[in-house]
C-alpha cells in the first residue's frame, strides 16, 4: 500500500491559517493535502525544481478551484534555494525526494531554516526499492540515514507515523 498524503499531513497538527512549504512537490499530493488542511486563510508553497512539474501543479489547481497554493521554482539543495524567508513556516513536507537527492544534508539545512521554531517537518521517503517499484536498491535512504541527516541539520526527532507498506515517515521538530 503507498502513503496517504492526507493522513499524514494530519500528524502535522496544522491550523487554519498555517503556511506550509511542500519541497519538492512533484505532482502535488502532498501540496493539495497540505492546501486542504490549512484552509483558505492559509497558504502552502509548492516548491519544485522542475519546471513542467510545476506549471501543471498550478494548472491542476485552477481547474480544481484550490487557492492557496503558491508554486515557486527553486533548488532546496542550495542555501536560501526554496526562496522562502527564513522561519516562515509553520510546517515543512519532503516527501519522496530524498532518495533523488544528492546534496540532501543542504536540502536538511534548508528544511531547518524555513520552518518556525516549535515548527513541524515531515520526511517521508521510501523503506526499499521492492523490486523496482521504488527507486534503485542504492538509492534508497534508510529511515536511520534521513534521521541523522535532519539531525545534522539541527531538527529534533519527535515521533514516526504510518506510511504505508513501502514508506516510512518521520516528523521532527524545530526547538
Amino acid at each position: 500500500m503507498f502513503s496517504d498524503p492526507s493522513q499524514m499531513i494530519s500528524q502535522l497538527d496544522l491550523q487554519s491559517g498555517s503556511r506550509v512549504a511542500d519541497i519538492g512537490a512533484g505532482s502535488g499530493a502532498f501540496a493539495f493535502a497540505a492546501a486542504k488542511a490549512v484552509g483558505e486563510h492559509g497558504k502552502v508553497f509548492a516548491v519544485e525544481v522542475q519546471k513542467e512539474l510545476l506549471s501543471r501543479l498550478e494548472r491542476e489547481a485552477r481547474s480544481k478551484g484550490v487557492h492557496n497554493i503558491e508554486v515557486v521554482w527553486g533548488d532546496a539543495e542550495q542555501p536560501n534555494g526554496t526562496h522562502l524567508a527564513t522561519d516562515s513556516c509553520d510546517a515543512v513536507i519532503v516527501a519522496n525526494i530524498l532518495f533523488q537527492t544528492p546534496e540532501r544534508a543542504g536540502l536538511a539545512r534548508e528544511a531547518a531554516r524555513i520552518v518556525k521554531s516549535r515548527g513541524r517537518v515531515l520526511v517521508v521517503d521510501w523503506s526499499g526499492s521492492f523490486g523496482g517499484t521504488g527507486p534503485a536498491p542504492d538509492a534508497v535512504v534508510s529511515k536511520q540515514k534521513a534521521q541523522e541527516v535532519f539531525e545534522g541539520a539541527g531538527l529534533v526527532f519527535e515521533r514516526e507515523v504510518a506510511a504505508g507498506s513501502n514508506h516510512y515517515a518521520i516528523i521532527f521538530r524545530k526547538v
